[in-house]
C-alpha cells in the first residue's frame, strides 16, 4: 500500500507523460509495494483532475476480459478505466497518430446504455435491460508506460491503457442479435489481420459489463444512463501506425472505420 503522496506523485507522472508523449519507466519497479486499490485510486486522482479542467465522463471500459490476457497479467478479473468525452474519435475525421505514445486498436461489441446498472449484485439480465443498443466500436489503446512493458497495477493506474474509442453508426437493440455469437473481422489498409467473436469476452460481453458495475461501486462510481461501456476486445490488439486505415466488421452488427495520418 502507498501513501497518499506517493500516489499523487504517480498520476502526477502519468498525467506529465500524457501531456509532453514522453513515456515513463513502469510504475510498479520502482514502487514494488503497490497494489490493485493504490492503482485505481491513482487513476481517479488524474480522472477527478480531468473533469476538473472540464472534461466529462461518458462511459468506462474493460480491460484484460479474455482469459490468455488474464494469465499473461497473472490476474484472476479484468481491469477498468473511463471514457472521456475528449477520447472520442470520429470514423470521418483521421486520427493524428502524434497524439499517442504507442496506439493499438481493439474490436468491440460497444453497449450504449439508457437505464443506470444496479452496483452489488447487477447480472447480465440487467444489462441487457438496461441496454439501449449495442454498437461496433473499435478502442484505441495507449500506454504512457514505456515499450508497452506494464505490469497490472501500472496499466490500471494509467485508466486501464484507454486511449480513445469510435462508434459505427449502427444501434442494434440486444435482443435482436445472439450477443454471445458475433463474428468480428479487422482489416488494416484492406487486409484482414485479426478475426474473433464475441464470446471471447468473458464468454459474453454483458457478463463483462455486469463485472464492471459490481466493481466501480466499491468506488463510488456509477454505470449511468447514457453511458457508453466498452466491455473487452474480441480480438488482439493491433499496432496502429501513420496512414492505416482500419475498418472492424460485426455479423448483425455493422462496421466501423478508424483511420490515422
Amino acid at each position: 500500500m502507498l501513501t497518499a503522496e506517493t500516489r499523487e506523485r504517480l498520476a502526477a507522472d502519468l498525467a506529465q507523460a500524457e501531456r509532453s508523449r514522453e513515456p515513463i519507466d513502469q510504475l510498479t519497479a520502482a514502487n514494488p509495494d503497490i497494489d490493485v486499490v493504490d492503482a485505481y485510486e491513482i487513476q481517479l486522482i488524474n480522472i477527478r483532475r480531468r473533469v476538473a479542467e472540464g472534461a466529462r465522463v461518458v462511459g468506462h471500459k474493460v480491460g484484460l476480459s479474455s482469459p490468455v490476457m488474464q494469465q499473461m497479467m497473472g490476474v484472476n478479473e479484468p481491469d477498468y478505466g473511463h471514457l472521456l468525452d475528449d477520447m472520442q474519435v470520429f470514423e470521418d475525421t483521421p486520427v493524428k497518430s502524434g497524439k499517442y505514445l504507442y496506439p493499438r486498436v481493439e474490436v468491440e461489441v460497444g453497449f450504449i446504455l439508457s437505464a443506470d446498472l444496479p452496483g452489488a449484485g447487477c447480472t447480465e439480465e440487467d444489462v441487457l435491460a438496461a441496454t439501449e443498443a449495442l454498437v461496433p466500436s473499435i478502442e484505441l489503446i495507449d500506454t504512457r508506460i514505456k515499450d508497452w512493458q506494464i505490469k497490472i497495477c501500472d496499466t490500471i493506474a494509467d485508466n486501464a491503457s484507454a486511449g480513445g474509442f469510435v462508434l459505427g453508426q449502427a444501434r442494434v437493440k440486444p435482443g435482436d442479435v445472439d450477443i454471445q455469437g458475433i463474428d468480428a473481422v479487422l482489416t488494416r489498409n484492406g487486409e484482414e489481420i485479426a478475426q474473433g467473436r464475441s464470446d471471447a469476452v468473458l464468454g459474453n460481453p454483458a457478463t463483462a459489463v455486469a463485472w464492471l458495475a459490481r466493481k466501480v461501486e466499491s468506488f463510488g462510481v456509477r454505470l449511468k444512463a447514457g453511458d457508453v461501456v466498452l466491455p473487452g476486445s474480441c480480438t488482439f490488439a493491433v499496432d496502429a501506425n501513420p496512414g492505416d486505415e482500419f475498418v472492424a466488421d460485426f455479423t448483425g452488427l455493422g462496421a466501423v472505420r478508424l483511420t490515422f495520418e
